[in-house]
């Protein structure tokens, strides 16, 4: 399992210059210090045929800390997949904390899920099987949950972004952080547009047109960091 795991973390996911330079991150930085429930779930989801779209884990170390130095507890993730970030999430939060994580595929979540609740922590999800905008408009029409958030993940179809980001302005609290992934598209947003596969193209013009906007939307404080698949952090401050 192991060589198969290297594999995976030295593939395209991440932006630096070698994959050599990317695996001895990993093996200094982040695998010593990586819980063993998150090691047990990044290895069940290395059998699931798009095991490449899963948090990358020096991605998941950022997001430890944010969560930390926010004292986050109450938290959105829109985009669960096998339930990496969602599991790291709820290690990371006190017990009472509460995450609502929304996506559309239930099965890849159940195939993270023994993991979750041998942890400890499935009390602390509530797992919503939805398309995300439907989600979050219900959720921004409840009373009590504008700024009642401390932190929200995005790692979902880059078509709706922007839509995210506009409802999650109402739902994160002023101080608040609003996190999305995959904002380098494998550094294809720095390539001329002949040089990009095909299967990137679009990716690629919608995660540009989403960069466009944040870095004008004067609502946030941003950091686009060029960890993983380029992660931009958003800090609420209006």
């Amino acid at each position: 399992m192991e060589e198969k795991m290297q594999v995976i973390s030295s593939s395209d996911k991440g932006l630096l210059q070698t994959n050599e330079l990317y695996q001895y991150i990993l093996d200094t930085s982040v695998y010593p210090r990586e819980l063993e429930p998150l090691q047990e779930l990044r290895e069940v989801c290395a059998i699931h045929p798009r095991a490449g779209i899963g948090t990358a884990p020096d991605a998941g170390q950022l997001m430890a800390i944010l969560l930390k130095l926010l004292n986050a507890k109450r938290t959105i993730e829109i985009g669960v997949f096998t339930g990496y970030s969602l599991l790291l999430t709820a290690l990371n939060i006190p017990e009472d904390g509460k995450i609502i994580a929304i996506d559309v595929d239930r099965a890849a979540y159940e195939m993270g899920l023994p993991v979750i609740k041998k942890a400890g922590v499935e009390h602390k999800i509530d797992f919503i099987e939805s398309e995300a905008l439907q989600a979050l408009d219900e959720l921004v029409q409840k009373p009590d949950t504008e700024g009642s958030f401390d932190f929200a993940f995005v790692d979902a179809d880059k078509v709706n972004f922007w839509n995210y980001h506009e409802r999650l302005m109402k739902l994160v609290k002023v101080g608040g952080l609003a996190v999305y992934d995959n904002t380098l598209w494998r550094g294809t947003v720095a390539m001329p547009e002949d040089a990009v596969r095909q299967i990137l193209k679009e990716g690629r013009k919608l995660t540009m047109e989403f960069n466009n906007l944040l870095a004008k939307d004067a609502r946030v404080q941003i950091c686009h960091a060029s960890i993983g698949d380029g992660m931009t952090i958003c800090r609420r401050i209006s």
